[in-house]
């Protein structure tokens, strides 16, 4: 989250994320595990052997991010040697306490997540992957203040710059830095009891190990496009080698929970059938982590605030159960980052709460441990407790019915009811009827601000304010006009993404060629540097991309009219530099069945 979350890229990508229950672990044979180290007695202190993966998940409870802290970068300003508080504060955060984290655990919070960027004090430019002691002293500190309070704490390898785009550039080093960076910290935590939990990375196991960042470019020369299907099998052989560099490293390392990143930690991708679970030494004692933000419009940028209706109650309950392909074959599961984190000077989006409750509620029901991201804005780190009276209630409530040892199945069972409840009691949800086909932009600006049913499924309702859309509604073949309108105090900033949709295209016009007639960006018309394609991700909603620099390869089973060669087809046919300010987007349009 320090950056994006990289599920709000990998829902506009063509390669889609399926959902089949394969994937789980990889063959044995592969992995290249490491043999057990025989360890003492005393050494073992602190490890709980026979709790498994899944009875932790619970034990963690709910958790808070230290968002914006350890992980926070500034290597072009600070560069490798400045003091270790310079970078922890460069974010605009405080100085952690041991006060700060002792009204975490008065607020309701269990578990602790720290992010941490371990490269930030390397001088990865000339091979040297050695961390600076003072940073391993002071991110061993704040462990222990959380320790000290009784809870549950998650260390990771965060964004880091961005270094992780090193893998499409030398595998091979990028894999060298990552085991000699797990090395140096397991060593240093190697007695530490199992409330202890190494993260293998955040949200970079997947496409953004090929995505580097401006300030990281001196970092990952050579960086290059990854095809899906690599960034996969580079994520497993990452997930692998973490697992096997911790346990290699003895002591309590040998039995401790590790918690491996979901692919983008997305929940679809993740349960890809391409995502492989790394092989384990120790029985029971690996969990996987997913991030959930749905919608990043509401949640993230607050380009819009209409969250709330019983059709976003039912998606975010079936998401979130889609993680069951995990607990079901015995791994625990952490969602490491959630929350409504948009805010306008410091008010909660409309509905936080529900949304909030909801999520810990879904999290009940599964078992799961959520861990609220927050980078102060919840959590206010100088008075040390939550700004907002009903937020924290539903932390503390959340709680309280684990710690008073309430039977699992009745805490299930009553956050079952609750999130029934909820959905019963929501006003409905925009419905497209049987057999109707809508047209419209989908669009996001470069800055996130300005937003329009981004995603497969037509959504009216997510819009932001100062936009009016003008849709149309397809009656058969012909010629048809879509247009988005931005207010002139609320004109997009550039663009992220924008494409045609057809709303119940694939099932009303199976086989349909959309071809783009024209494009205008604010009254002028643009023209298209290569060939936009038809295609669908779903199976439901056609689409056309006009800027979707996300996808890395052109689907085999696109759809073009006679006469155009698949050869020139592209994704984002609409240039970049014609996506400046924009105030308004038209685009002409003709379907035909061939």
């Amino acid at each position: 989250m320090a950056i994006l979350c990289a599920f709000l890229l990998f829902c506009f990508c063509m390669s889609g994320c399926g959902a089949e229950n394969e994937g789980i672990s990889a063959d044995s044979a592969d992995t290249g595990a490491v043999e057990k180290n025989m360890n003492t007695s005393e050494e073992l202190q602190g490890i709980r052997m026979e709790l498994t993966s899944l009875e932790l998940q619970e034990l963690m409870g709910n958790g808070i991010n230290l968002g914006n802290t350890m992980e926070a970068w500034n290597r072009s300003g600070l560069g490798t040697s400045s003091p270790i508080s310079s970078y922890e504060t460069c974010w605009g955060q405080p100085v952690t306490t041991r006060e700060m984290i002792s009204g975490m655990k008065a607020a309701g919070f269990s578990t602790l997540r720290i992010p941490v960027a371990w490269v930030q004090t390397m001088d990865i430019e000339n091979g040297d992957y050695t961390i600076r002691a003072d940073l391993l002293d002071r991110v061993e500190e704040i462990v222990n203040y959380a320790l000290d309070e009784g809870m549950y704490v998650i260390i990771n390898d965060h964004w880091d710059g961005g270094w992780w785009a090193m893998f499409s550039a030398d595998e091979e080093e990028a894999l060298k830095l990552y085991t000699s960076m797990w090395t140096q910290v397991s060593e240093r935590f190697r007695s530490y009891s199992d409330y202890l939990i190494f993260e293998g990375a955040n949200e970079e196991v997947g496409n953004r190990l090929c995505d580097p960042y401006p300030d990281s470019q001196s970092l990952v020369p050579g960086a290059r496009q990854l095809s899906t299907d690599e960034c996969y099998r580079i994520a497993g052989r990452i997930n692998q080698a973490f697992v096997d560099t911790v346990r290699s490293t003895g002591g309590n390392n040998e039995y401790r929970f590790l918690l491996i990143p979901g692919y983008d930690t997305n929940i679809a991708c993740t349960c890809d059938p391409r995502f492989i679970m790394p092989e384990d030494t120790a029985e029971n004692k690996l969990l996987i982590s997913v991030h959930y933000y749905d919608p990043s419009g509401y949640c993230i940028f607050g380009s819009f605030s209409n969250w709330g209706s019983s059709d976003d109650l039912i998606y975010m309950r079936d998401t979130l159960a889609g993680m069951k392909k995990f607990t079901d074959a015995g791994y625990g599961v952490v969602i490491g980052e959630y929350g409504v984190v948009a805010a306008d000077g410091g008010v909660l989006q409309p509905n936080a709460d529900v949304y909030t409750e909801n999520i810990l509620n879904n999290c009940s029901i599964n078992g799961y441990c959520p861990v609220l991201w927050d980078t102060g804005f919840l959590f206010d780190r100088y008075s040390s407790s939550v700004k907002f009276d009903s937020m924290m209630r539903l932390f503390q409530k959340y709680d309280v019915m684990r710690e008073e040892g309430k039977p699992a199945e009745e805490i299930r069972e009553s956050a079952s009811a609750a999130v029934e409840k909820a959905i019963s009691e929501a006003h409905s949800g925009f419905s497209l009827p049987d057999g109707e086909t809508v047209a419209w932009i989908m669009f996001t600006s470069s800055d996130w601000n300005i937003q329009y049913s981004v995603g497969d499924e037509y959504s009216p309702e997510s819009i932001s304010p100062g936009v009016v859309a003008n849709d149309a509604v397809i009656t058969g073949e012909g010629t048809y006009t879509v247009s988005l309108e931005m207010s002139p105090d609320h004109a997009a900033n550039g663009c992220t993404f924008m494409a045609l949709g057809l709303a119940g295209g694939e099932a009303n016009y199976p086989g349909c060629i959309i071809e783009i007639d024209e494009v205008f960006i604010n009254g002028e018309a643009v023209s298209l540097s290569g060939v936009p394609y038809t295609t669908s991700d779903d199976g439901k909603c056609t689409r056309v991309n006009l800027y979707n620099s996300w996808v890395t390869e052109i689907p085999e089973s696109i759809r073009v009219a006679d006469g155009l060669s698949v050869n020139e087809a592209s994704a984002t046919p609409v240039e970049a530099e014609n996506l400046g300010e924009i105030n308004k987007i038209e685009i002409i349009f003709s379907l035909s069945m061939q």
